[in-house]
């Protein structure tokens, strides 16, 4: 609190985070920080999703003047972006988008991974969804949202390696609570203690793995 409210520097990372890191188990897990850290003034939190954006995420953090938070998955993750891609502050990717998107599915770290392996299911059935990469989390990139969202029927699906409540679905609801039309909006979280296993187990068990991304889409577009 002190140092948000002085101004200070203040940087910290975290590279257990969510059911992902899997054997390790429930007490390494942390399943809260989103909310925790999103309450904290100034804060910028980072949540990058793949190697090329937490290269540019600690570069990023290392020049703001307040406190930062980078969040990062365990598991190894597809590299999306190419070395020269650039990144800012409060602005999110799109990763893959089409003229006929039926739903926005939000992800990030390892669940956007979940939504990308979503795509290439759903598409192969003819389903077209466009993926979006928020990047940070505070400040999300709300103007993003709200756009895509608009674009996408006003369907929109969250996934998150994160209890539900304060995460990325939450602040998601908060930008949406601005738009001008009728949005619907499924969140997917950690809604459970987790426990030990290996992390593709817990990611399905917990509901926040491709397959469960593939059953909110045709849900909501059936």
């Amino acid at each position: 609190g002190i140092n948000a409210e002085y101004g200070k520097q203040w940087y910290q990372r975290r590279v257990r985070g969510g059911v992902s890191i899997g054997e390790d188990g429930p007490s390494q897990m942390a399943l809260e920080d989103i909310a925790a850290f999103r309450a904290i003034p100034n804060l910028v939190y980072f949540y990058p999703s793949d190697a090329v954006s937490t290269v540019r995420a600690v570069e990023l953090a290392a020049n703001y003047p307040c406190m930062t938070f980078i969040r990062t998955s365990r598991p190894e993750t597809t590299v999306i972006y190419g070395n020269d891609e650039t990144f800012e502050i409060g602005k999110a990717k799109i990763v893959k988008s089409s003229a006929d998107d039926k739903v926005l599915v939000i992800g990030c770290g390892i669940t956007l991974e979940s939504a990308m392996d979503a795509y290439g299911t759903l598409a192969a059935e003819g389903v077209q969804i466009r993926v979006m990469d928020p990047f940070t989390i505070k400040p999300l990139d709300c103007e993003a949202v709200v756009r895509n969202a608009r674009e996408c029927g006003g369907r929109v699906i969250t996934v998150e390696d994160h209890y539900p409540e304060g995460g990325l679905g939450e602040a998601v609801a908060g930008a949406l609570s601005s738009a001008d039309f009728i949005t619907k909006h499924k969140m997917l979280a950690v809604r459970d203690i987790p426990r030990s296993g290996p992390p593709a187990v817990l990611l399905d068990m917990f509901g926040i793995s491709a397959s469960k991304v593939v059953d909110a889409v045709r849900d909501m577009t059936k």
